[in-house]
């Protein structure tokens, strides 16, 4: 049984997980729609980028000013595969590679001659979700909300620059919060597996995979001292195999 203070630590995580889930999961569902599945890496990498950027003037990390630099290098970035899209869409999804490895190595070479800057690296793409405090949940609630409310109302008349600027909105306000690798797995994995179940029941269960493999992956990184990102993605992504598994298949073609 887990102690009070393992559950203290554990709890204001699970609630960061599940913020993130909130809107990843129907994003992810329109992700795979498109054909556009690593648009997330890209735009991900790119608000990690300005989060680099703003890190280098000696901002508070956890203030505005970090999230307003994370926001607006992601929406540039989505405003620039807008464009791509338009302009040569037979080659996006390599377009949208592009753009992350620039954003990736850019990274890189700003933080090349900081002490710290390993660090800092590994904590945007693997993420600290363990440590996370409500008093940081604020701006991602609030981007949650925002984000969930225009999926709602608008999810199918989204224009191909309002979705990628609300999914540049949804990416900023969980990058920080649970890095570059778990908002990946956040967006498709979940909607990978039940992509064959029946539509009104896809939902429900994406979003049972995600909390399921959250919850069991912050659980077992306090038994057993292992990096909690990195476990949460092989909990989510196991379960989810098992509930594709163990779902419906398509009808094979004659």
């Amino acid at each position: 049984m887990l102690g009070q203070i393992d559950l203290m630590i554990i709890l204001p995580a699970f609630v960061a997980g599940l913020l993130v889930l909130a809107t990843h999961i129907p994003l992810g569902a329109q992700v795979l729609k498109r054909g556009i599945v690593f648009i997330d890496l890209a735009i991900a990498q790119i608000a990690a980028l300005g989060v680099i950027i703003a890190g280098s003037g000696d901002l508070d990390p956890q203030g505005w000013a970090v999230q307003a630099a994370a926001g607006i290098a992601a929406v540039l970035g989505a405003l620039l595969l807008t464009w791509t899209e338009k302009r040569w869409p037979e080659v996006q999804e390599a377009q949208i590679g592009v753009l992350f490895i620039l954003a990736a190595t850019g990274g890189l070479l700003l933080v090349a001659h900081n002490p710290h800057g390993g660090e800092h690296l590994q904590d945007l793409l693997a993420g600290q979700i363990l440590w996370v405090r409500y008093q940081q949940l604020l701006a991602p609630l609030f981007g949650t909300v925002l984000v969930g409310a225009v999926l709602y109302f608008y999810n199918e008349r989204l224009s191909r620059l309002g979705f990628y600027l609300i999914f540049a909105l949804a990416v900023t306000a969980s990058v920080q919060l649970v890095g570059v690798y778990l908002v990946f797995t956040s967006l498709i994995v979940p909607s990978l597996a039940v992509r064959h179940y029946p539509t009104g029941q896809r939902l429900p269960l994406a979003y049972g995979v995600g909390a399921a493999g959250y919850l069991s992956g912050l659980v077992l990184s306090t038994v057993l001292d292992l990096p909690s990102g990195a476990l949460i993605v092989w909990c989510l992504t196991l379960l989810a195999t098992l509930v594709y598994a163990f779902g419906p298949k398509p009808a094979r073609p004659r």
